[in-house]
C-alpha cells in the first residue's frame, strides 16, 4: 500500500482581517529539515501591499481611539491563545529548522512578550506625558499619541519571537502595522495571523504579508499614507535605502539590530507623536 501523501497548507496572507492569497497568483514552495517540501508561501506583490496599507488606514480611528485598558486586554487575549496552542507554534518552528528545544523556548518568550506589551498599553502615557512650565496663568500638558501607519520589516530570525517583537510594540501605542514576515520563517507569522484573527483585534490592525523584501522595500518606503518603518535586523544597505525614502514624507523610522528582542517601553515611544495643550487655570 502506497504512503499517503500530506495535504500541504497554503499559508495565505493575512489582510483587513481576512486570509486572501496574493492577487499575483504566486506562491513559493518552502522547504524545512533535509529538504521536505512543508508549505507553499504566498508572494506578496506591490498590490498586496497598497491593500494592505487601505485596511491599516481604515482600523486606525478605531484602534487609536479605543481606551488603553481594552487593548491591553486584547493583546493579553492573544497571549492566551497562544499558550494554547504553544506546541503548534513550537512544531512549525521545528519543521522550518529551530531545534526543538530552542523552539519551545522561543515560545514561551514570544507569549511573554506579548503579556509584557499588554501591560504597558496604559502605562507608558504616564512615563512619557508631562507637565510643562509656563510663564502665564495656564497648564501645560504633553501627552504621546500614535503616529498612524507603520510598515513592519521583522528580522530574518527567530520566526515568532522576532515577529512580535517588532509588532507588539507599534499595535500597543495604537499604531496599525502592515508587517512583513521572515523570509525564512514566514508560517510563525501566518499562524499567529490566526491567533490575532480570534483575539479580538479589529480586523486592519495588523496585516501581514510573505514575500521578497527586494521586491517590497521600494514600495514599503516611498508610499505616501505610511507614517513610520519598523525594520529589524537588515543590511547597512537596506538602512540607507530606507533614511533616503523615509524622508520623502517624513516617515518616522526606527532601526533595530535583530537581536534587539527584549519589551522595552522606548520601542513603543519610537511612533508616537508628541500632543501639547493648555488649558487655562481660572476660567471667567
Amino acid at each position: 500500500m502506497n504512503e499517503r501523501l500530506p495535504v500541504l497548507k497554503t499559508y495565505k496572507l493575512f489582510i483587513g482581517g481576512k486570509f486572501p492569497r496574493t492577487e499575483s497568483g504566486r506562491a513559493r514552495a518552502l522547504k524545512g529539515k533535509a529538504g521536505r517540501l512543508i508549505a507553499n508561501v504566498s508572494l506578496a506583490s506591490r498590490k498586496d501591499f497598497r491593500n494592505a496599507v487601505v485596511a491599516a488606514r481604515a482600523a486606525f480611528p478605531g484602534w487609536s481611539g479605543a481606551t488603553a485598558y481594552l487593548r491591553g486586554q486584547i493583546l493579553y487575549r492573544a497571549a492566551e491563545m497562544l499558550e494554547g496552542r504553544a506546541a503548534q507554534f513550537a512544531d512549525e518552528l521545528n519543521a522550518q529548522g529551530t531545534p526543538p528545544a530552542r523552539a519551545r523556548r522561543e515560545v514561551a518568550d514570544a507569549i511573554d512578550l506579548l503579556v509584557h506589551y499588554a501591560g504597558w498599553t496604559d502605562k507608558f502615557p504616564a512615563l512619557f506625558s508631562t507637565v510643562n512650565p509656563v510663564a502665564s496663568a495656564h497648564f501645560n500638558f504633553s501627552v504621546p499619541e500614535p503616529t498612524g501607519i507603520v510598515a513592519v520589516i521583522a528580522p530574518p530570525a527567530p520566526g515568532l519571537l522576532g515577529f512580535i517583537a517588532a509588532i507588539a510594540p507599534v499595535i500597543a501605542g495604537g499604531n496599525t502595522a502592515v508587517a512583513l514576515a521572515s523570509p525564512d520563517f514566514p508560517l510563525s507569522a501566518i499562524s499567529l495571523a490566526e491567533v490575532l484573527h480570534d483575539s479580538d483585534l479589529p480586523g486592519g490592525v495588523v496585516n501581514i504579508l510573505t514575500g521578497d523584501l527586494a521586491e517590497l522595500l521600494p514600495h514599503l518606503s516611498t508610499h505616501m499614507d505610511v507614517n513610520g518603518i519598523a525594520a529589524h535586523g537588515q543590511s547597512d544597505e537596506t538602512h540607507r535605502l530606507l533614511r533616503e525614502n523615509a524622508a520623502l514624507n517624513i516617515k518616522r523610522l526606527a532601526l533595530h539590530p535583530a537581536t534587539n528582542l527584549s519589551g522595552d517601553p522606548y520601542k513603543i515611544l519610537a511612533f508616537q507623536e508628541t500632543k501639547t495643550t493648555w488649558h487655562p487655570t481660572h476660567l471667567r
